[in-house]
């Protein structure tokens, strides 16, 4: 999104907007801007064309207001940024003011000639203004992030994120940052802990930290718009994800041995891979990259090959700005590369052999076409454009079938390489070794599981060559670092199992990194399928993590819909009923902050459905992240699994109420559920045709408007009733708080012996898919 620069406003000159959810803060000012300037000058305006000018004005100089308000707090505390936050502020109110006086036109029979500037008579007051509101309004948003990249640069003492959970502008990035920091300070704790009892504590919060950390790094991941930047921020949460429960073996072990120098030396590498991952997640946050380095892949053979091709076609046009010899340098770099793939081992001899052979060709062709480009240089020249396209037709096409060459050589390497290692033969036999003390046997193996290593390496780097974009040699990359990492790391794991074979932490510890070395060599095959799917032109789904919904785990019978998008005149027409569930929305945030515990499992239910009503009514506008009507109809059936958790918890809410307030109460909560239901049969039916499909959606919103109409009536109930017994058990004495009631989930001995499947080894991370489109900022 560009903003023009605004008379005055010499700030606003290089913003730049790097996150979906500033963008998604301004869409909606700049469509109500765009209705004021664009409104028709007709020579007669009735009084309903009056009044909607009006309204329009008014509500953008209160949003206005209500935002200023929130810039203006954020400014008293960073004083470092103070003044320049403080005066975006001002020219957003002054620009907001201007826009509602130059909108207050609401009586038809007032003079135009009275001297006051309207937006009938001053139009070019009203784009000035508000030009200067879109652009201060963006300092204030992008000031919010660059007071979080400061903030993260001066302090690594750990912070309390509580104070952040309202999502205002720039808290979401802060409380992120606040939470990175946290998770550094308990991940420091943890490693110096001398004794089951305090490891066992300070897992604990560690694990809680973790949890709220993959939510947090989820919304950024989604919000960011550079690919390269996203894909390096899912790297970095993959790695978190499976190192926490490496982390949590690898310290028992150690605790459990702790002369055992194999077992130090395997958790000493769990903790160093941990804080590169939370550093590259920082460095991601505030763009703020160690010894100045930037952010630069290394080279690959695809990207070299596509920049080489650009410069080809250049030539017909005359737009090539490099000599011959900076092109032949420029196909040198290229074959250069490609020894890569000649000079491995485990390149077949077939495809070596083709390799070279379309190399020398490369070259001939390069030498061909430069002779005919200095024929065409000469002006006496008349029958050489002809050569020149045939020449550089056929350099292309040779580079075309280099790519291809390398491409089918890459991906049969990586194919049989997975097929030969499915069954995972070298990790069962170091189990075995390792549990029969076999210090021999286990010497044998890990001679064989360095040499798998070293293929899978070598593979990945390949792949990277051939992968075609930035974000899947990003994921090549990871591939590659993960194999590199986590050899040696099983190998230290079986090695302290070997010494100590009777026991069982050790045991346990060998089988988390096998479990890892096997889940990555997963990933490998997604990886490579991706590869495929985009050389031969289709696009494989891409990769989910922890915190982000699966698609198909909750509706998989939607796969048979084919996903549209709602034209024009559907969109007018759900227009309305998107309208009212936006109100809704409003409603019930407007009730959750009344609330004195912003933690407490019902409110923060309650949230997560607004935040997804939210998304929905963006789709009425055909904005946000649901694009299509399969989206939609997924996020209902989501949105519904969120009301039955939410029934749930009112259920058990309900078993604290007396008699008569418990039948009110139960009422209620069972026309949620029932609605609930109806909603996810809505969700689920199978529709044809264009009419079908377009009545489905308006059910799908005007039974999500029913829920929440509900949700925006149970919730100040609770609220009410919590407040009354709060007050009467406090003038009883009563130590025990409405805080520690069923509804809030303690950490269990599981959690710390990895028996729940998760991979940060705490809780369930779907419970929190609602939370996830909070990046729709609001």
């Amino acid at each position: 999104m560009a903003l023009s620069p605004c008379g005055s406003n010499s700030f606003d000159s290089g913003l730049e907007i790097k996150t979906r959810s500033v963008e998604q803060t301004l869409i909606p000012l700049v469509s109500q801007i765009t209705t004021l300037i664009n409104h028709k000058d007709k020579p007669r305006k009735s009084e309903k064309t009056l009044r909607a000018i009006q309204r329009v004005g008014q509500a953008v100089n209160m949003a206005v207001g209500r935002f200023v308000t929130v810039g203006e707090a954020i400014a008293i505390e960073n004083q470092e940024l103070k003044e320049e936050m403080s005066f975006a502020c001002y020219e957003a109110r002054r620009a907001g003011d201007t826009i509602a006086h130059l909108t207050d036109v609401v009586s038809i029979e007032q003079p135009e000639s009275d001297g006051r500037a309207t937006i009938f008579s001053d139009k070019a007051s009203m784009v000035k203004a508000a030009r200067m509101l879109l652009s201060s309004v963006t300092k204030v948003l992008v000031l919010a992030d660059r007071i979080v990249i400061k903030q993260i640069i001066a302090s690594r003492n750990k912070h309390s994120t509580h104070a952040c959970r309202k999502q205002q502008p720039g808290a979401k990035q802060l409380l992120l940052l606040q939470e990175d920091i946290s998770v550094l300070a308990t991940l420091e704790q943890l490693e110096k802990v001398s004794s089951f009892q305090e490891f066992v504590q300070v897992f604990s919060q560690f694990g809680n930290e973790m949890v709220e950390f993959a939510h947090l790094t989820g919304d950024r991941q989604n919000d960011l718009k550079d690919e390269k930047k996203k894909a390096r921020m899912a790297a970095a949460r993959a790695v978190l994800e499976k190192c926490t429960m490496m982390l949590l073996t690898a310290s028992k072990t150690c605790l459990r041995h702790p002369d055992c120098d194999s077992a130090r030396i395997n958790k000493d590498g769990v903790f160093q891979r941990m804080r590169l991952a939370l550093e590259q997640v920082i460095e991601i946050v505030t763009e703020a990259r160690p010894s100045g380095e930037g952010d630069i892949l290394p080279v690959s053979i695809y990207m070299g090959i596509r920049e080489y091709k650009n410069q080809l076609e250049g030539l017909r046009e005359g737009l090539c700005l490099l000599s011959k010899e900076d092109l032949t340098a420029l196909l040198e770099v290229i074959l250069e590369h490609t020894e890569d793939f000649t000079d491995s081992a485990y390149t077949s001899h077939e495809h070596r052999e083709h390799i070279l052979e379309l190399s020398r060709q490369a070259r001939l062709e390069l030498e061909q076409l430069i002779a005919v480009w200095m024929q065409v240089q000469n002006p006496k020249a008349t029958e050489a454009t002809e050569e020149m396209e045939l020449a550089i037709l056929k350099t292309c096409q040779c580079m075309n079938e280099l790519k291809k060459e390398l491409h089918n050589a890459a991906a049969e390497l990586a194919a049989d390489l997975l097929k030969y290692h499915a069954d995972h033969i070298v990790l069962k036999a170091l189990k075995v070794s390792g549990g029969e003390g076999s210090l021999e046997a286990l010497a044998k193996y890990t001679c064989e599981l360095t040499e798998q290593k070293e293929q899978l390496v070598e593979t990945c780097r390949l792949l990277r060559h051939i992968s075609g974009t930035e974000p899947l040699e990003i994921t090549c990359i990871h591939a590659e670092d993960t194999f590199q990492v986590i050899g040696p790391q099983i190998i230290s794991s079986a090695q302290t199992l070997a010494l100590h074979p009777s026991s069982k932490i050790a045991k346990e510890n060998l089988d988390v990194f096998c479990e890892a070395w096997e889940s990555q060599l997963n990933d490998m095959s997604i990886l490579l399928r991706e590869i495929i799917d985009l050389f031969e032109g289709r696009r494989g789904e891409k990769r989910t993590y922890l915190s982000l919904p699966r698609p198909g785990k909750l509706s998989a019978n939607l796969k048979t819909i084919k996903p549209v998008k709602l034209d024009s005149e559907e969109q007018t027409a759900i227009a309305k009923v998107g309208l009212e569930l936006r109100l809704l929305t409003s409603d019930l945030d407007s009730e959750s902050e009344k609330w004195e515990d912003q933690e407490h499992e019902i409110v923060r239910q309650g949230q997560g459905m607004s935040s997804m009503a939210y998304s929905m009514y963006l789709f009425t506008r055909g904005e946000g992240l649901l694009k299509t009507t399969q989206d939609l109809f997924h996020q209902t059936e989501v949105f519904a699994e969120e009301g039955f958790k939410l029934y749930s918890s009112l259920q058990a809410f309900s078993t604290q109420l007396g008699d008569d307030e418990k039948a009110i109460f139960t009422a209620e909560t069972e026309k949620l559920v029932a609605l609930c239901q109806q909603l996810q049969i809505t969700a689920r039916m199978p529709v044809q045709g264009k009419n079908s499909t377009f009545l489905k959606v308006d059910s799908s919103i005007q039974n999500t408007k029913s829920v929440l109409t509900v949700v925006v009536y149970i919730l100040p109930l609770c609220n009410k009733l919590i407040k009354k017994y709060k007050c009467e058990q406090s003038s009883l004495g009563s130590p025990q708080s409405w805080r520690e009631t069923p509804l809030q989930t303690p950490v269990h001995e599981d959690c710390l012996s990895g028996k729940n499947g998760n991979g940060f080894g705490v809780k369930s991370l779907e419970q929190h898919v609602a939370n996830l489109t909070f990046l729709e900022s609001k």
